[in-house]
């Protein structure tokens, strides 16, 4: 099975104020943390989004081994990412898994569990809710190139068109990074 990756990672963080994707993180930055981690599960493509803050993001983080995609309509909300990268995943692509650039927790061995999921959709069902990675088999991209604002993914996971397969999870969905509080707690976590 071939499967493709897809870190978004072309937020303004209008909530937060300064690029996200750019903050100090173990040494690195927060985006570096998730691409790392993606780097380190089976993945035959590996995607990136890029948009609000792209200049710098492109500088500063580290992108090497990368399809980088711009995604012109970022303040539209991430599914705008998702609809841009379709067009560059490849062809011989049998599933997509999403990945977020301000979630640097993600454990690859999770990541790849969900990717070997065979199912129309896949999520993670983790001790206190559903969360990422999300894996969408081929037959559900015509669905993801439709995707309009923000939380539309989750619109089609919970629609009930297409059948969402959970895989469990052992503990809590890995924090990711909305608000000055959120990263202070990770930030916290990672040297706790």
């Amino acid at each position: 099975m071939f499967v493709a990756g897809l870190v978004l990672a072309a937020g303004s963080s209008r909530r937060l104020g300064r690029p996200k994707q750019l903050l100090p993180y173990r040494g690195a930055t927060l985006l570096d943390a998730a691409l790392a981690a993606a780097r380190r599960c089976a993945f035959d493509q590996l995607l990136v989004t890029v948009g609000g803050n792209a200049a710098d993001v492109r500088e500063q983080a580290d992108l090497s081994g990368c399809t980088v995609v711009d995604s012109v309509h970022h303040t539209e909300g991430c599914s705008s990412s998702i609809v841009s990268a379709l067009d560059q995943v490849d062809p011989r692509a049998d599933a997509l898994v999403l990945l977020l650039g301000d979630q640097p927790g993600v454990d690859p061995r999770t990541v790849d569990r969900v990717a070997a999921v065979d199912a129309p959709i896949a999520v993670c069902r983790y001790d206190d809710g559903v969360g990422h990675p999300f894996r969408f088999a081929r037959g559900v991209f015509p669905e993801l190139a439709v995707l309009h604002g923000d939380k539309a993914v989750w619109k089609v996971i919970e629609s009930g068109r297409v059948p969402v397969t959970e895989l469990p999870v052992d503990g809590p969905v890995p924090p990711d990074v909305d608000t000055w509080e959120d990263y202070e707690q990770l930030v916290g976590d990672a040297h706790g």
